[in-house]
């Protein structure tokens, strides 16, 4: 009887930490770029999004998401309403960018925060920076979700709220 209570109060525990480290970490944010493609790829690869009523394709599988990101910075947008978002990527997805803005000028790059479509820019140079760019679309509450998944630009990791 103790052998099994132990077991069960060791299971009970075992489970509960991880529900309890989860609470830290953003549950509610994802953020992923899409890197405009040709429609005649794959229908199952692509998406279609209207851009000033024209059909653009961008590729399922995005370049840089989530994982990709080390700290970000949040400005408010241009139309004082939503915010914009800089995302300071790792070094190797730094990298990464850097070869993939090369390869794809004049072709766009869509972002998504949760799935939604935040904003698409036009490749027009490298980015040598390593800092990838939402100007605008980003709510309010997906800030705080953010500060949940990385620190501020300059700021510790441990100093994050």
């Amino acid at each position: 009887m103790h052998n099994a209570l132990l077991r069960l109060l060791t299971a009970v525990f075992l489970f509960a930490i991880p529900a309890w480290a989860g609470d830290k970490k953003a549950k509610n944010m994802a953020v992923s770029f899409h890197l405009e493609t040709e429609a005649a790829v794959n229908p199952k690869m692509v998406f279609e999004h209207a851009i000033g009523g024209k059909k653009h394709y961008f590729q399922k599988s995005p370049e840089f998401h989530t994982k990709d990101i080390v700290a970000f910075s949040p400005f408010l947008a241009d139309n004082q309403i939503d915010f914009g978002v800089v995302f300071q990527l790792r070094p190797a997805s730094a990298s990464r960018l850097e070869s993939i803005t090369a390869a794809n000028q004049g072709r766009l790059m869509l972002a998504t925060c949760n799935g939604r479509v935040v904003d698409v820019v036009l490749i027009d140079k490298p980015v040598k920076d390593g800092f990838l760019v939402i100007w605008n679309g980003v709510q309010d509450a997906e800030i705080k979700e953010c500060d949940k998944m990385a620190p501020r630009i300059g700021k510790d990791k441990d100093k994050k709220k």
